[in-house]
């Protein structure tokens, strides 16, 4: 014989399944209402702006405005608006850098475009990721294609979403790349952007090379304001080559011999001091300790670097 409950507990229990029913309930439409609906604006849309426009003119406030006007709600996060006028080489490597701290749905606007006006197309990209791309077709998204793999890219061709004025053949940052971008951010249809296109410039840099002398590379960007030589050596080569920390490191910098104290952290050596180092982003740079070393030594972009293996005479790879 099953014992009788007492109605109290009965009573009890069937309270707490009415509530726990009540909080399910209440989750699942918390969690639909929730859900991103296609067509629909992303709560705060987050927009990354990227330009050469400088500080000293008003392009990047303009553009700005453009934005707003199409999407009140969107972020607009800054990169830099202060990259080497014209360098799409520096501009894929910022973008490059930057990409990886962003989530999906990010969109990154980026115009650094010395063939404006010309036949060179205007596009969307969307990458494996799920980050978004309106930028010129001239390569400078290689870096982050090859890294994060390329979903669709599309040319903008839609009118619609570019300005409602008289396109300028010389600020399609204002007239094409950011109303584009603020459409997407309002929850504009990516695949409205345009006709889908199956291939895209690419940037083809030039690449470190080992060989069993040493490693010859590149200095390709100072680290600004610190004046900071940064190359295209990977510090995981430059381990390689056998030196530990706190040794001399003898090198070809600009085909001039140069030693440098190979260190982790810029205070290792005195105030004043030059180092070389391997920097966040894993590459081998070249610095002054609360110095500027381009400035002090007058070294910048484009130069050549070689470094010899340990114990071995410092002489260039012969090409």
């Amino acid at each position: 014989m099953i014992p009788r409950v007492p109605r109290i507990f009965r009573i009890a229990l069937s309270l707490l399944a009415v509530l726990l029913l009540a909080g399910a309930c209440s989750k699942f439409q918390t969690d639909k209402d929730s859900a991103p609906v296609p067509g629909q604006p992303i709560p705060h849309p987050t927009i990354v702006f990227m330009t050469d426009f400088g500080t000293a003119n008003d392009a990047v406030a303009i553009c700005k405005a453009v934005i707003l006007g199409i999407a009140p709600e969107a972020r607009i996060m800054d990169i830099t608006h202060q990259v080497t006028p014209y360098s799409i080489e520096e501009s894929a490597r910022f973008l490059q850098g930057v990409t990886p701290y962003y989530p999906a749905g990010t969109i990154f606007l980026v115009v650094v475009d010395p063939g404006v006006g010309t036949s060179r197309k205007a596009i969307a990209v969307k990458t494996k990721k799920g980050q978004y791309f309106i930028l010129p077709d001239n390569g400078l998204i290689t870096p982050v294609l090859d890294r994060d793999g390329l979903e669709s890219a599309r040319e903008i061709t839609n009118t619609d979403w570019m300005i409602q004025a008289p396109i300028s053949s010389t600020f399609h940052g204002r007239d094409i790349f950011s109303p584009v971008a603020a459409h997407l951010a309002a929850g504009g249809d990516f695949f409205l952007v345009g006709p889908e296109i199956s291939q895209l410039v690419r940037l083809n840099p030039k690449t470190a090379t080992v060989s069993d002398k040493g490693i010859q590379g590149d200095v390709i960007g100072l680290d600004d304001p610190f004046g900071s030589l940064i190359t295209d050596i990977p510090g995981d080569e430059f381990k390689k080559l056998a030196y530990r920390f706190g040794d001399k490191v003898p090198l070809l910098l600009d085909k001039k011999p140069v030693t440098l104290t190979y260190v982790k952290t810029f205070m290792e050596v005195p105030v004043g001091e030059p180092l070389l180092y391997v920097d966040s982003r894993g590459r081998v740079g070249i610095a002054v300790n609360q110095g500027n070393y381009s400035k002090q030594f007058g070294v910048t972009p484009p130069a050549t670097i070689f470094i010899a293996r340990k114990g071995l005479p410092l002489a260039p790879k012969t090409k």
